[in-house]
């Protein structure tokens, strides 16, 4: 609601708003129409158009039954549910567990903070991370994607943050009735924090998702291929993904292939951000919030 000492905008104004905001939603929606019509164009469409298609004349679902087919898709499906799924989880429960520990007086206090911080910001680099995966043997291993990825700088900050405003005395008079550091976390602490534990969930869970650069690394079997690899692959390399290798022939027109894999790519995201919608700017401003 406008405030009652501020004069209503003029007619200018408000025009040049709504053509101002309405470029910005063309900008955003246009693409998304693009990918998602020429994914279900038939090659009549695409072959017509001269490549992406706006509004497809003869809609057909051919590329994705192309997709899906031959199992490669749906075996990267699963392996990237798997690895969003268990590697949420475990980062989940690594970076509280941290964040909560750092955020209590420990001995040495600020020293033992600042350790753990120069070990997340800097990172070794690709080989010596290579080496290591490569010595625990996880080398064509999902665990691979997983475990170099469990802990996040900016989420154990965010989460750190957060549990520095918990009240002390709170958390003192649970410790006096008899309660343990995990029981306070677990029964206090946790379910103060269900806003920003969403949001981080949300990062790592988008991060998992759309990783690719570790399966690249680490994996040698196509099998084992995320979503995020097959979509790189094909959109990059083109016709890279042959009839053999997606178990189908003819395949549909290149574009419609790229466009469906994009499809394929975004909407589990999309169809799990609008649940966590309401935690996030929640819990974005209450993890930044100085302790």
């Amino acid at each position: 609601m406008r405030p009652i000492w501020k004069e209503n905008p003029s007619p200018v104004y408000q025009a040049i708003k709504a053509v101002v905001l309405g470029g910005f939603a063309l900008a955003i929606i246009v693409p998304i129409l693009v990918v998602v019509s020429t994914s279900l164009a038939s090659d009549q469409d695409i072959i017509e158009a001269g490549g992406y298609v706006l509004w497809p004349s003869h809609p057909t679902v051919k590329a994705y039954q192309t997709l899906f087919s031959g199992g490669l898709m749906g075996r990267a499906i699963m392996v990237s549910v798997f690895v969003t799924l268990v590697g949420t989880a475990i980062a989940l429960a690594v970076t509280i567990a941290l964040a909560y520990a750092t955020s209590r007086p420990v001995l040495f206090g600020r020293p033992v903070l600042l350790m753990v911080l120069f070990t997340l910001l800097f990172a070794p680099g690709i080989i010596p991370i290579f080496l290591v995966v490569k010595q625990l043997g996880l080398l064509d291993s999902l665990w691979s994607l997983i475990l170099p990825g469990a802990l996040g700088a900016f989420n154990f900050v965010v989460l750190r943050t957060f549990f520095m405003n918990v009240p002390g005395e709170l958390l003192e008079s649970a410790r006096i009735d008899g309660a343990s550091d995990f029981m306070i976390l677990r029964k206090i602490v946790m379910p103060l924090s269900k806003a920003v534990i969403a949001v981080v969930g949300l990062f790592y869970a988008v991060g998992f998702w759309n990783a690719f650069f570790n399966a690249l690394l680490y994996l040698n079997d196509t099998s084992k291929w995320p979503v995020q690899v097959i979509l790189r692959t094909y959109v990059l390399q083109g016709k890279s993904l042959s009839a053999d290798q997606l178990g189908v022939e003819p395949l549909p027109q290149p574009q419609s292939l790229q466009m469906a894999v994009v499809v394929v790519a975004l909407v589990p995201i999309a169809l799990v951000y609008p649940f966590l919608q309401r935690h996030f700017t929640k819990g974005v401003i209450t993890g930044a919030v100085k302790g």
